[in-house]
């Protein structure tokens, strides 16, 4: 077995970022082909629509099964067979003769394919790392970011030639490249660290140490979804409520910049550059949004920086909806894709801050659950309100105000419980310096 932070961690990160590279950087490339997949059907926009809501809520969704598949045979296997899922599914799916097909295929088996490649690599990273976590963690997004610019050029570059039916073909040979990378996660040990001490909520001296040991542990079905910590931990309620609000609308963008461009006159090929450079962009700030986190003056204050990071990336949507032009655009992809790039590289880092390693998979498992519920949710909503306004340009201002105000809850929120923690500390310090004065 393979030592945290030794030579073979940083060979796991590498494949961790090709891994995320194939199975996060793939949705991103879903607008590209939106307008032939629904002519191919005669699909409207909201039938359409549900086709990337499908392989968003699987992969999100997938969150318990794949914490079970971790438990039982690991994350090498784990990741192998989400890539065997993936280029089965997207094979399959250039078949589909109705869209139906196209949700089952694509949407259901190559979702859970994702979903395995995605959530066994965040796991591994958090026991391949410790005091390297959050650079870790930015660098394997920055594997995401490399996918979500390249894997719309691809796309772009294949649609003509070979179609959305050859292209989804190829797409699905390519990301058994998964499973390759799979095979290098070998079983790492697990140290009994003393800086690996779980955050969890302070306890009252009343507690038991069982309790105490089942909210550092988990038990029973809390140890594959932690619903203990939803209906006990306060920080990780604001967090998973926050997160889950948040993703309602935070993808949406990379679904609707394509057919919003080009229902305003753009050509193809730019609006398609537009998710590219998204994704350029992201290479390049999320290791520095990962350097930025690791400063002391963050030092428990990540939820903030997180915090005001969403809301600048809700506040960007108005560019988008108010100017329709190349530059106005690049101007609002250049805005997006800064923010999305620290709200990618602390959005796990948190979490694990949060619940600990040891409860992390539960609390991993539910987190996704629950965001599988909007994400769901926010990609028909969306290709309705085009249904029946006719206007792309309402779909961002409608990201403005669920993603400001998911920021805004999270921030608020969490200042309010420091303040209280912090109140609380200074009740006791006093009344402790008291009891001593009295005994002197």
């Amino acid at each position: 077995m393979e030592a945290p932070d030794g030579p073979w961690a940083w060979v796991v990160l590498a494949a961790v970022m090709v891994t995320q590279g194939l199975v996060l950087g793939f949705p991103s490339c879903i607008g590209v082909f939106y307008t032939d997949i629904q002519s191919s059907f005669q699909a409207s926009n909201t039938e359409t629509s549900w086709f990337p809501s499908i392989i968003m809520t699987v992969l999100h969704a997938g969150g318990p099964l794949c914490t079970i598949m971790v438990e039982r045979f690991g994350c090498r296997v784990t990741v192998m067979a989400g890539g065997l899922l993936c280029g089965v599914g997207l094979a399959t799916s250039s078949f589909s003769q109705n869209i139906i097909h196209l949700y089952l295929s694509a949407g259901l088996v190559g979702g859970l394919g994702f979903c395995f490649g995605f959530q066994a690599t965040v796991t591994v990273l958090g026991y391949y790392f410790i005091r390297h976590r959050t650079l870790a963690n930015s660098l394997a997004a920055t594997g995401a970011s490399i996918g979500m610019a390249l894997w719309p050029l691809a796309a772009q570059s294949l649609l003509e030639p070979l179609g959305w039916r050859g292209s989804f073909l190829l797409f699905g040979a390519i990301l058994l490249n998964c499973s390759v990378c799979g095979a290098i996660m070998r079983p790492v040990k697990v140290p009994k660290a003393a800086h690996e001490q779980e955050a969890l909520d302070p306890k009252t001296s009343s507690e038991t140490d069982q309790r105490e040991d089942e909210m550092k542990h988990g038990k029973g079905l809390n140890r594959y979804i932690a619903f203990d910590l939803l209906l006990k931990h306060r920080r990780y309620q604001i967090f998973t409520i926050g997160v889950t609000w948040l993703v309602l609308a935070f993808v949406l963008p990379l679904f609707y910049l394509v057919p919003y461009a080009t229902s305003r006159g753009m050509e193809e090929a730019k609006a398609a550059l537009l998710l590219a450079i998204i994704g350029f962009i992201n290479i390049f700030v999320r290791p520095v949004a990962g350097l930025v986190s690791q400063q002391r003056m963050f030092k428990g204050r990540l939820i903030y920086l997180f915090s005001v990071s969403v809301i600048l990336n809700g506040l960007s949507n108005l560019v988008c909806a108010t100017w329709v032009s190349f530059p106005a655009l690049l101007a609002y992809c250049v805005l997006y894709s800064i923010t999305m790039s620290f709200i990618g590289s602390l959005v796990f880092q948190l979490l694990m801050d949060t619940v600990g390693m040891n409860r992390f998979p539960g609390a991993f498992g539910l987190f996704t659950i629950l965001q599988s519920i909007t994400i769901m949710a926010g990609p028909p909503l969306a290709g309705l309100l085009v249904d029946i306004t006719h206007q792309y340009g309402l779909v961002f201002y409608a990201c403005c105000i669920a993603v400001t105000s998911s920021g805004l809850f999270m921030g608020l929120a969490s200042f309010a419980i420091n303040r209280k923690e912090a109140k609380v500390k200074g009740n006791m310090k006093n009344t402790k310096e008291a009891t001593a004065c009295e005994g002197l």
